[in-house]
């Protein structure tokens, strides 16, 4: 077995046997790797609590035979205690985590989703921001060339008045064109924001309406090209 190092983000665990675990991890320069913890869930493991879910690290493991390597050693770069204590905000950085984790292949190196997911969950774990989780939702569909179209109606072309949004249709529709989710001209403001170079001001937003909004248009896209339901956007909802 060869032996590598990377910075990576747990993702997810689970149990394996009566003291190990496999973790899941985003790393910068491997990809998605899954990997075995050996002992992690004993009292005096030398992991101590380092791989938990939003953990970013910087692991040493050895490649296995098979789909599991073996993490060796494991060190903290940031444990994101803004997340930990805070439980709402913990679980937006969960759905951040599953996203990424339903959407990145195993083995398959890219930087620019690594570097996506650590930054969201910088700003998440700095303050509350109403808009980080749909933001990184629109951001990592655009960088999987599957964000809505937002400049003009996708079916005829007009490029306003804009009102709804079909996620089917690929972006939104004029009021002749209408169908799917209604849409306000604010929100279709914000996500142009998002996604053209705006962040920063996208994130400063503040009003429910809008905010509601968009997290609702990203969410069901995200869960539109997926083919699933993101179950951590549902608790948040209360669903």
């Amino acid at each position: 077995m060869s032996l590598y190092r990377d910075d990576g983000v747990v993702l997810r665990t689970w149990r394996l046997g009566e003291a190990d675990r496999i973790i899941v991890l985003l790393t910068a320069e491997h990809g998605k790797v899954r990997a075995v913890a050996k002992g992690v869930r004993k009292t005096r493991s030398k992991f101590g609590g380092r791989l938990e879910p939003t953990s970013h690290v910087a692991v040493q493991l050895h490649r296995g035979r098979g789909d599991l390597d073996i993490v060796t050693q494991a060190e903290t770069l940031d444990r994101f205690e803004g997340l930990r204590l805070d439980a709402e905000r913990f679980a937006e950085a969960s759905s951040l985590l599953e996203a990424i984790d339903v959407v990145a292949p195993d083995r398959e190196p890219d930087r620019e989703r690594y570097r996506m997911l650590v930054g969201a969950l910088r700003t998440l774990n700095e303050r509350p921001a109403a808009l980080v989780v749909s933001a990184f939702l629109l951001k990592l569909l655009a960088h999987e060339g599957l964000a809505p179209q937002l400049d003009a109606c996708v079916r005829c072309g007009v490029d306003e008045p804009l009102v709804s949004l079909d996620v089917g249709e690929g972006g939104v529709l004029c009021r002749d064109c209408r169908r799917g989710r209604p849409v306000s001209s604010s929100a279709i403001a914000v996500m142009r924001a998002v996604l053209g170079g705006g962040l920063a001001g996208a994130l400063a937003v503040t009003d429910p309406s809008v905010c509601a909004e968009v997290d609702a248009v990203a969410t069901s896209a995200v869960e539109y090209h997926l083919e699933r339901r993101l179950r951590s956007r549902r608790v948040l909802d209360g669903g």
